[in-house]
Formats: structure tokens, C-alpha cells, sequence
């Protein structure tokens, strides 16, 4: 039996085939290539109750992912990230309780470890010893983590307005890290521009071929956590849509295995107001989606004013019979409070989004009351901005004026 039964990598426009055991970023076509597995081997040779018998992580799915070896692997103790019930929370009438599939438990707090642990760990292989990255905060922060593990150099591209926990933390694990007075895709031009001149390899979203394999491990997760069958919608907070295109080639795998059965989720691209292009391109019919202009959103993970992968994130949205939703800051900002303050989840901004959309799609007839809902949290609220505390007790009068306490009745 093998470690892994990847076979080769193959374009997402064209289906050329790669090299897998050559290092690899875009094809020739300029589009992201995808791992392909000799699943027909795989079935022969491991049955669904071995991998559920296994410890929960994200190595448990080993075989269905492009590490040839155990010895190759760079971990920090990837989880199994558990799902939560929004029983609390507003819902409409006799709808049930959304699930939140809070990913914030994973190392450096958010999905982004899924997708970085893999890019690193094969990169590492493939004899990489310096990594840039453009990155909004949570992104920056896993791959220095794991480049640290790797004992790689690690250089990270910032906006200007990255929340400050995520620079400190990408510094402190040993990257170097510039704030950029622009957005991602301008910090991916620079990615880009000093590659012949520092030898780095360029670990953006899409443009290496393993990241998307960390994060189908998401959609892995659910089919195994809710006994091989899988939800009827899937919320995802989209920016560069990894974890969306990944999750649904997972299925696509599991379906192929005979792991699972149709009808899969419908898929919802959840976006900001303020930088919706996968949206709009959406309810157009559009199979691609021009850069969206000025954007904005306190959501910083999902402002992605234009995506490598588009093309693939419109694709599945159709396919799963899916949709597009955007919600505004404002929505965001108390989906967030909400849910905080009715079931003690701290929700990221870009979570909060799937919570906000939720409650829309129900409000207008999108999803019925008796779908089973996937909400993806994608990091630890701790990383964001949370109110200020300004109530003070003085000890000589503990209970006096200004408490906002009330005698027992």
C-alpha cells in the first residue's frame, strides 16, 4: 500500500499533463494545475473504514494527497477542526441550526496551515529554500510557520492595513514581512517581480499546485465527520476560492472512490459588498470575472479584487447547482457581535460573512428550513479587532453606580 497515489499534475484549462516529481507553478496556459491520484489503485487497496479508523488530522487522508512519503511530511499538528452548532443564534422558524466548521483551531489559527503545510512540505522535497507570498494577514502567517519547520527562508508582501496581530505573528515566526501601500494583487506583483532577482518560489494562491490540496482536506473532513454523507450547503468565504475549488474536487474524489453518493452541496461563494467580483460575474452568467475596482471590507481575507482561479470557482458554483451571495461590512460586523454574544463562537470577519449570507439565502427563499448547513469559519476571531472594555469597579462601593447590575428579584 502506498503513502500517496498521486500520479501526475494536469491543467485546470486544458488538461495537459506534469511532471509530479519536478517542481511545478502554473501551466503553459498560465492556469493552476491540479494533483490527480490513481484512484482505481486506491480503491483496490484502502477501504473508507481504514481512513475513518485512523486519529482525526489531517493526515489521516494521506493516500489522496501528493506527499510521496511520511518522512517528507512538515506538520504542526494539523487537526481535525470540529463543527458547532449555531443553536442559539437567529435562524428563521423551523429551520435548523446551522453548522460552523470553525477552523480557527488549526495551527496559526486559521485554514490557511491546510494549504501551507502541503505547498511547504512538497516544495521542501522539490529542493525550495526561500518562499514569497502576497497575503492578507492568516496566509503569511502559516507559511512562515511552516518554512520555519522546514528551515526555509520566508518573505511575506502585506497590505498596508493587515491587521497588526497577523504582521507580528508572521515577524515573530522568523519571515521577513513588508507592509505595501496597495491590495494582494499589487503585493503579488512584487511576488512576482523579484523572483529572478532573490530566488524565491512563488507560494500565491493557485500558482503552485499544492495549496489546494491541504484545503480539499476540509471537504474531506465533513464527508467522514458526518458518516460519508455530506450537507446540503456548503457557505464558503471566497476571496481566492482555493478551499471552495478544492473541496469540490474532494467530493469529486470521494464520488469516484465510492466513498460517497450524489447529490452533493450546493456550493455559496460568500463575498463583501466591497469587493464582489465573483458575485457579479456569477448573476451574469459570466465564466470569468473581471477585477473588481476600489475595493473594501473589513473582511480583509476575502478582499480579492481578482482570482487566478475564477474560472474554476464559477465552475463549481454551477455544477453544485450553487450561488454567489454579498453582504456588507455593516452585516458582517453584527453577524459577528451576534453569534459572539448567543453561542461564544468568535467568528472571524470572514466567517461572520457566511453567517450574514445564511441568514439572507433563508430570509429570501435560497435554502429551505430543512437543509443541513456548512458554515466555514476561517480563523480564530482572537486575531481581529474586538471592542473595548471601559466598565471599572472601584472595590470601596463594589456594586454601585454604573455596574448596570440589578437586584435578584
Amino acid at each position: 500500500m502506498r503513502y500517496s497515489y498521486a500520479t501526475h499534475l494536469e491543467c485546470s484549462l486544458t488538461a495537459q499533463r506534469y511532471d509530479i516529481a519536478q517542481l511545478q507553478g502554473l501551466s503553459a496556459a498560465g492556469k493552476p494545475l491540479l494533483a490527480r491520484y490513481d484512484l482505481a489503485a486506491l480503491k483496490r487497496s484502502v477501504a473508507r473504514e481504514q481512513i475513518a479508523a485512523r486519529a482525526p488530522g489531517l493526515w489521516r487522508w494521506h493516500e489522496l494527497l501528493p506527499v510521496p512519503d511520511a518522512a517528507q511530511v512538515v506538520s504542526l499538528g494539523e487537526v481535525e477542526t470540529p463543527l458547532v452548532p449555531l443553536a442559539n443564534s437567529e435562524r428563521p422558524p423551523d429551520f435548523r441550526a446551522p453548522l460552523v466548521k470553525d477552523e480557527g483551531r488549526l495551527p496559526t489559527g486559521s485554514f490557511k496551515a491546510r494549504g501551507l503545510c502541503l505547498a511547504v512540505s512538497m516544495a521542501r522535497l522539490h529542493g525550495v529554500r526561500r518562499v514569497a507570498i502576497p497575503t492578507n494577514g492568516n496566509a503569511g502567517a502559516a507559511m512562515a510557520a511552516y518554512a520555519a519547520q522546514a528551515g526555509m527562508q520566508a518573505f511575506c508582501f502585506c497590505p498596508d492595513d493587515t491587521p497588526e496581530i497577523n504582521l507580528s505573528e508572521i515577524a515573530l515566526q522568523g519571515a521577513t514581512v513588508w507592509r505595501v501601500n496597495g491590495l494582494i494583487n499589487d503585493c503579488a506583483r512584487l511576488v512576482e517581480a523579484g523572483k529572478a532577482q532573490f530566488g524565491w518560489f512563488d507560494m500565491s494562491t493557485l500558482k503552485e499546485p499544492y495549496r489546494i490540496e491541504g484545503k480539499k482536506t476540509m471537504g474531506l473532513e465533513l464527508a467522514v465527520q458526518l458518516q460519508w454523507r455530506l450537507p446540503q450547503v456548503v457557505f464558503y468565504p471566497t476571496g481566492g476560492g482555493t478551499g471552495l475549488i478544492g473541496m469540490w474536487k474532494a467530493w469529486a474524489e470521494l464520488r469516484e472512490l465510492g466513498w460517497i453518493s450524489p447529490p452533493l452541496p450546493r456550493l455559496v461563494a460568500v463575498q463583501a459588498s466591497g469587493c464582489a467580483p465573483m458575485v457579479r460575474a456569477f448573476d451574469a452568467g459570466e465564466r470569468t470575472a473581471a477585477p473588481w475596482e476600489n475595493a473594501h471590507t473589513i473582511a480583509a481575507g476575502i478582499r480579492v479584487p481578482a482570482a487566478l482561479g475564477d474560472f474554476l470557482i464559477l465552475d463549481a458554483l454551477r455544477e453544485s447547482h450553487g450561488f454567489a451571495l454579498a453582504v456588507t461590512d455593516e452585516e458582517i460586523d453584527a453577524a459577528r457581535a451576534h453569534v459572539g454574544s448567543r453561542d461564544g463562537l468568535l467568528l472571524s470577519p470572514e466567517g461572520a460573512a457566511t453567517y450574514a449570507a445564511y441568514l439572507a439565502a433563508a430570509r429570501s427563499g435560497r435554502i429551505g428550513p430543512t437543509d443541513e448547513v456548512v458554515l466555514f469559519n476561517c480563523a480564530t476571531g482572537l486575531k481581529y479587532p474586538m471592542p473595548s472594555v471601559t466598565a471599572r469597579m472601584d472595590l470601596r462601593k463594589p456594586f454601585g453606580g454604573g455596574t448596570g447590575m440589578r437586584p435578584a428579584s
